[in-house]
């Protein structure tokens, strides 16, 4: 029997083609822990004891995030406090986890738009082989010194710019603007982009002596077709996940709400935004399939609906700006799912209380679920939601199965259901994504 499994697997290497990795032995679900949920309050406040239950489905846990210091470009914990042996040292409580789950690597991202001080530092940085070398070092040592097992580089590069809701006129002025050509987001855009993949290359070579992992994570809203070399750099990195979600934010779009995470286009919008078409970018540029990881959001997207706001209450539609904050993250226009799931119509919920949600579905499975409730008749405003939810986190996995991916990430755990307040079960967007792998 020995020798039949090892013929097999040599006839599988035999059969590859050149330069064809043969596929994983299994997917990858790549889980990020949020450290700033540490210090959130009640419901939300998530500590280390409450990841276990979630890391027996983690092949990789990443900690998010150190970031950057600006006068000496090193690699730096962003919650000293928090983070390091100064005091409650949760870099080493995080990586010690492994002794309870032995298969599982555990990574120390840096960026992921958590760093907030002087943001353009992450690219200033990739002009200065000096610069570069002092964050490499860094790194190295902090990653090592800690225990993790690599590095996820989810680099802040600058955003495309949100769709503009324009008038008629507007729209005529900007098509002549487009006609003569307008301003980049980046003026240095070619310099970025050698900059990063020597980045890339030096991290790696770093690492290698080791030997640690470095993985990528390319941000929403970044476009990789710029910033990204992908001849160039897939072949130093173990893994990229591409974080396909949040194109529209009451940030970005504060007048009109849509899907915020859709697989494939929905009519009459931008081709490029959606996750179908970032895998299909990385995969014609040269990058490995089962590489290439497809994140999906734990958290959704709320804006506020007014009276000038459709009734049927389909995507796209005129909104009036971000939702109101929710009791356990505290910040408008974003809800964790047991803060969504807490909104949704169902037969608890008690008469004459206030008006919940109602959930629309997706039938096509191809851009996602929304919930909402119109204004009512004494002026409060009502809301829309964008959100993944155990059924879509699924519909995501059977993609990246489908397309033959190297796995998912959740993003993050700390805004999955960890509690098991919607049904009783604790992770249930991470658990529907791994079973449906």
């Amino acid at each position: 029997m020995k020798f039949l499994l090892l013929l097999a697997a040599g006839l599988v290497l035999a059969t590859a083609a050149p330069g064809q990795q043969v596929p994983a032995a299994s997917p990858r679900v790549v889980c990020y822990y949020d450290s700033k949920s540490y210090t959130r309050e009640s419901q939300a406040r998530m500590l280390p004891l409450d990841l276990e239950p979630a890391l027996s489905f983690c092949s990789h846990l990443v900690y998010g995030y150190a970031g950057v210091q600006p006068d000496t470009y090193k690699m730096v914990a962003l919650n000293e406090n928090l983070d390091t042996d100064r005091s409650h040292n949760n870099y080493r409580t995080i990586t010690n986890l492994r002794s309870k789950f032995p298969g599982m690597k555990v990574m120390l991202s840096v960026g992921g738009d958590a760093d907030t001080e002087e943001v353009a530092k992450y690219n200033t940085m990739l002009e200065s082989p000096q610069a570069r070398t002092a964050f490499v070092n860094s790194g190295v040592l902090l990653a090592e010194q800690y225990g993790f097992d690599g590095v996820d580089l989810a680099w802040q590069f600058y955003k495309i710019k949100p769709k503009k809701i324009r008038s008629t006129w507007g729209s005529i002025w900007h098509g002549i603007k487009k006609t003569f050509g307008t301003t980049p987001v980046d003026d240095k855009e070619s310099e970025h982009r050698e900059g990063f993949t020597a980045l890339v290359r030096e991290f790696k070579q770093a690492l290698s002596l080791k030997p640690m992992q470095l993985s990528l994570t390319v941000l929403p809203n970044v476009n990789s077709s710029i910033y990204y070399d992908i001849p160039a750099i897939i072949n130093l990195v173990d893994f990229v996940n591409l974080n396909a979600f949040d194109y529209s934010t009451p940030e970005r779009n504060p007048k009109e709400a849509d899907y915020t995470a859709p697989i494939y286009t929905p009519q009459n919008r931008n081709p490029l935004l959606n996750a179908d078409a970032v895998v299909n970018h990385w995969l014609q540029n040269g990058a490995p399939a089962n590489k290439l990881v497809l994140g999906v959001a734990t958290y959704g997207r709320t804006w506020k609906l007014d009276s000038e706001s459709e009734i049927a209450g389909v995507p796209p539609i005129h909104t009036d700006g971000a939702g109101e904050a929710g009791p356990y993250t505290k910040t408008e226009g974003i809800l964790s799912y047991p803060e969504i799931c807490a909104k949704l119509i169902n037969p608890n919920h008690q008469k004459g209380m206030r008006p919940y949600l109602r959930k629309v579905t997706d039938p096509s499975k191809r851009f996602g679920t929304y919930a909402f409730r119109l204004p009512d008749d004494s002026g409060e405003a009502g809301l829309w939601i964008s959100y993944e939810d155990p059924d879509t986190a699924g519909q995501k996995a059977s993609y990246v199965k489908s397309k033959g991916l190297g796995g998912v990430s959740i993003v993050d755990l700390s805004m999955d259901d960890f509690r098991g307040l919607c049904t009783g079960d604790k992770y249930p967007i991470l658990r529907a994504a791994k079973y449906r792998l």
